[in-house]
């Protein structure tokens, strides 16, 4: 039974045993750089790892070549490892070359992480395993393009030996010069050979080397000011030891030894190796065989097992608590961390920038300007200039995001920006009129130059005897020049010299156009009041009339018809059918009209239609300039108007201010300290800031440079911004070129700009930077949505119509009711007023009279248009002498019967007109009822 048991327990015990980790051993091998060999040096554990690493670390005392061989052979042959990991303090590449060799022979990995083991080298075995932590000559290459990019320094020549992998240096600034955005000008390729001397002795070799291209560039004049040299790793080789004959300022760009420490640098390759195992075993299932003998073959390997070199795959790929530690197929990294140094003036290295993940940060966004790395002889062509942003002087813009440098159109210029390590610049682009003016200078007079912004974003100011801003920084010799929107005025021309003015300029003031309110009225404004008056008092009425009368005696009208029998019922031509006809023929509107017959009536009507249509088609032309808002303009005459003078005399106080620090608050404090003092607490910033503050009402007038305001004005969104009087300038000056006091370069420079000026380029430079779309005078008209505002006056006009039609409604009704017997007649007993102008027709439900000798308005029609048509159908029968006489009596008889108290002798002049021709009567005494009663009235008078 104890034996069952024990056998039980021995197999459950076997899985147990199986789940101890495989082991995995690696190499340490240093050289002259024993600190790390006694520290721990393998990866911090973590629980995913499912490998026991074990390092095993060896002394090196000699680095030689032999030396190098024998102690990796005597390592292997007493452990047996499945990579090495090496460094050693050294610069020499002959220590790569050993440790490819070895790769190859054992096909164990091999990572160089220091020293000579980690230098760039020649082409490797196709077979090698051999790993570097370093970049590539076409990395370095790449990274000097950045550095030359980054400070626009577009213009370079390539300097190189014959050493091994020259071609793909070449090769690769060649493509990406081709393929750049950047306009790069490369404009020769130099090519070495080798020198005299020991072959044997690469140092010797590299050494003569340099000293003959130093040599060399001196005497061709291509080391001093106005030339940066820029080499890679191999040129620089061990930054402890520098040659003299290096120039300062000199650039390199280097594996970063200053922020990645030996220590970790060999932790991070024993991580590698150990991390790729743990790939190839999660993948495989098992790991490669270790290597125990320099001169072990495939023959002499277990049956199955995978060789050393089967890490290389998973080693291409490998990331380490975020970074990436991958490997180009040549064996450098993917992604190295450089450096970038320059040569100092104390002849040592020193960390100016960085490249990492392709991105490169630089110390310095702009050259020094201090000469701080240059050669000992100073560049006296190279200038130190300094600008403030002011639009559309100096625009500044970021710097392009593709290729991190400034556009065609801009120059480089430098950015202080704090922050809490004092301050750091930043690469900015700048741009504008003065730019370019400088630009043309630089071309005529040939110097280059240095462009920064000013620190306080001031043109200058004098306080407490100590200058500002450009100003200060030209006065203190911080900079030669000062470029930019800087008006010339006598306390600065005490400090500083200037050139001529290149603009004219001066102070001026700056409104908003505030919308105003649309008049009620403003639909009637097309025409004047006269018009209008003419329009509807003196032509509708007078053409109605004329219509109406034309109508009336016409042969073929209305009235003639009823006067001839042949339609006794029919209805008349009246006025106001007259006015409402003409008045349907102005508006166009579609309205039941009665239409007259005569032919003249039509004429008349037809010159009606044709006048409307111009009336209205000038009336609509002219409509929309009046219903827009009128834009209201705070009229300011100058400096010494009253609303300058005496603010508060409005109501609101006028509120004005300009930016301090500058000549128009100088200028003003001057000679209007009053005003002065009240505008100090409406002080701006900015010129931006102003015109803010002017467009949401915080300020009413800005008062500043011309120049400034007018290219404001002309390019404000909207066109609000006006300057008075068409850009009127008070205390007329202009902008110069601030220089030193007796400055070598105020005659060249004056002589340029003359120059520009006399070419007319100065022209074609104020229409592309100074012209705006804006002018003060005239605005281009929008186009746009008419709110209630425009409209309200017609709306005013309906409803004060809507009013009256109620007091003409209750003034029908009073009418009707009350009034419409006495302007018929009843109530004096003769014809009213109301039958010459209309005509009722007949009730059908009765034919008997109340009163003959009172014709009622219900009785009878109207007697007098019934006498005139009568009149009319006489004059046709009767020869010509006697319808004269007829029509005489006929109007003495028609003007009679109108006045009061003289009935009787209108009944005789109606007898006498009428009967004179018996026989002729009784045409019209079976049809014409006016007649009957006319007879009537006779015979019971």
């Amino acid at each position: 039974m104890v034996g069952w048991m024990l056998l039980l327990l021995s197999h459950m015990m076997a899985p147990v045993a199986s789940q101890k980790p495989p082991g995995l051993s690696v190499g340490v091998i240093m050289g002259q750089t024993r600190a790390v060999i006694d520290q721990d040096l393998r990866p911090p554990r973590r629980p995913e790892d499912a490998l026991d690493v074990s390092v095993v670390t060896l002394k090196m005392n000699q680095t030689d070549p032999k030396s190098v061989i024998t102690q990796v052979c005597e390592l292997l042959s007493r452990t047996r490892l499945h990579g090495i990991v090496f460094a050693d303090g050294t610069d020499q590449e002959a220590i790569a070359q050993i440790l490819d060799f070895l790769s190859v022979q054992t096909q164990l990995p091999v990572l160089g992480v220091h020293g000579g083991s980690s230098m760039i080298m020649a082409d490797k075995d196709e077979k090698s395993t051999f790993f570097q932590f370093g970049a590539a000559l076409q990395q370095e290459a790449l990274l000097m393009l950045a550095i030359m990019e980054e400070y626009d320094w577009h213009v370079f020549s390539i300097v190189t030996s014959k050493f091994p992998g020259y071609q793909e240096f070449i090769s690769t600034l060649r493509v990406t010069v081709d393929h750049s955005f950047v306009r790069w000008d490369m404009q020769s390729v130099v090519t070495l050979d080798a020198v005299d001397g020991d072959p044997n002795s690469k140092s010797h070799i590299a050494l003569k080397r340099i000293q003959m291209f130093a040599c060399e560039a001196r005497s061709l004049g291509l080391i001093g000011a106005g030339y940066i040299w820029i080499v890679s790793s191999l040129t620089t080789g061990n930054p402890d030891f520098t040659p003299e004959v290096f120039p300062l300022g000199m650039i390199s760009v280097s594996y970063d030894d200053w922020e990645y420490p030996l220590e970790t640098r060999v932790r991070d390759g024993v991580g590698i190796i150990s991390s790729a195992a743990t790939f190839m075993l999660r993948e495989k299932g098992e790991l490669p065989e270790a290597q125990s003998s320099c001169y072990s073959t495939a023959s002499d390997r277990s049956p199955g097992k995978l060789p050393p070199s089967a890490l290389r795959r998973h080693m291409m790929h490998v990331w380490n608590e975020g970074r990436d530690l991958s490997f180009t197929p040549d064996g450098y990294q993917a992604n190295p961390k450089l450096v970038v140094i320059v040569l100092n003036v104390e002849r040592k290295w020193e960390k100016m920038g960085r490249w990492e993940n392709g991105t490169l940060s630089l110390m310095f966004p702009v050259w020094p300007r201090y000469n701080s790395y240059g050669d000992e002889d100073a560049d006296e062509n190279h200038l130190s200039i300094v600008t403030l942003e002011e639009k559309p002087f100096v625009i500044v813009d970021n710097v392009d995001i593709l290729t991190g440098t400034c556009m065609r159109n801009s120059v480089p210029c430098r950015k202080h920006v704090k922050n809490t390590s004092g301050g750091a610049y930043i690469k900015q682009c700048c741009k504008g009129f003065c730019i370019d003016i400088l630009k043309k200078i630089a071309r005529n007079v040939k110097f280059t130059y240095d462009l920064y912004l000013v620190t306080n974003g001031k043109h200058g100011k004098k306080i407490n005897n100590v200058w500002n801003g450009m100003v200060g920084e030209v006065v203190y010799k911080k900079a030669e020049m000062a470029v930019g929107s800087l008006t010339i005025n006598e306390e600065r021309s005490e400090a500083i010299d200037f050139s001529v003015p290149f603009v004219e300029t001066g102070i001026s003031v700056m409104v908003s156009r505030s919308n105003g309110t649309v008049s009620p009225s403003a639909f009637l404004e097309p025409f004047s009041a006269s018009v209008w008056v003419m329009m509807f008092v003196m032509l509708l009425i007078v053409t109605a009339i004329a219509v109406f009368l034309f109508e009336f005696v016409s042969p073929l009208g209305f009235n003639r018809n009823l006067a001839q029998g042949k339609d006794p019922h029919g209805p008349s031509f009246t006025i106001g059918k007259a006015i409402w006809l003409l008045w349907g023929l102005v508006f166009n509107n579609s309205v039941p009209v009665q239409n007259p017959r005569g032919t003249t009536s039509k004429f008349i009507v037809s010159v009606w239609a044709f006048f409307a249509v111009i009336f209205l088609a000038s009336y609509t032309a002219n409509l929309a300039a009046f219903m827009i808002q009128e834009e209201f303009v705070d009229q300011v005459t100058g400096l010494s108007d009253k609303k300058f003078q005496s603010p508060y005399s409005y109501s609101p106080p006028f509120r004005f201010g300009t930016v301090p620090n500058g000549s128009t608050e100088r200028n003003i404090r001057k000679n209007y300290p009053d005003m002065h003092q009240y505008m100090t607490k409406y002080h701006q910033t900015g010129v931006v800031d102003a015109l803010v503050s002017l467009k949401t009402g915080k300020l009413d007038a800005f008062i500043y440079d011309a120049a400034v305001l007018n290219y404001m004005a002309g390019r404000d969104d909207g066109c609000k911004l006006v300057t008075i009087g068409s850009g009127y300038i008070f205390a007329t000056t202009g902008y110069g070129i601030a220089l030193q006091k007796g400055s070598y370069w105020k005659r060249l420079v004056d002589l340029a700009i003359l120059s520009i000026i006399g070419d007319g380029e100065m022209e074609e430079l104020e229409a592309q930077w100074l012209t705006g779309i804006c002018h003060n005078e005239k605005n281009e008209v929008m186009s746009s949505q008419l709110d209630v505002d425009n409209m309200a006056g017609v709306f005013y006009m309906l409803a004060t119509a809507m009013g009256l039609s109620i007091l003409t409604f209750i003034s029908e009704h009073l009418f009707y009711w009350r009034l419409r017997y006495c302007f018929t007649g009843v109530c004096s007993g003769r014809p009213g007023i109301l039958f010459t102008i209309s005509r009722v027709r007949k009730r059908k439900s009765s034919h008997t009279w109340k009163r003959a000798q009172e014709p009622t308005f219900s009785q009878q029609e109207v007697l007098v248009p019934k006498m005139i048509s009568l009149l009319l159908s006489c004059c046709e029968k009767f020869p010509l002498k006697q319808s004269i006489q007829i029509l005489i009596h006929s109007v003495i008889c028609l003007i009679f019967m109108l006045i009061p108290g003289h009935r009787k002798y209108t009944q005789g002049c109606a007898e006498r007109t009428f009967l004179t021709d018996e026989s002729e009567t009784h045409i019209n005494l079976r049809e014409g009822r006016a007649m009957n009663l006319l007879l009537r009235a006779r015979a019971t008078g």
